[in-house]
């Protein structure tokens, strides 16, 4: 098998930026599922269950973006 060496392009600091804004989208976007998924998960819980990990149905916004042990 054959390969082949090529060079390495220089890059720009626009190039950069334009990866590191499409990186910052990624995590972003990844972010908000995780979020997402942690207010389905919460949402399904039983007022009992909510209540011995600290919480009620008002704060399970606020766990879903923080974030709660667990979760």
């Amino acid at each position: 098998m054959t390969t082949a060496a090529l060079p390495r392009m220089p890059t720009s600091p626009v190039g950069h930026r334009i990866v590191q804004l499409a990186a910052d989208v990624v995590e972003g976007v990844n972010e908000g599922r995780k979020m997402a998924w942690r207010y389905e998960q919460l949402s399904r819980l039983s007022n009992a269950e909510l209540a011995r990990l600290g919480l009620t149905r008002y704060d399970i916004p606020r766990a879903a973006v923080n974030g709660i042990a667990g979760f």
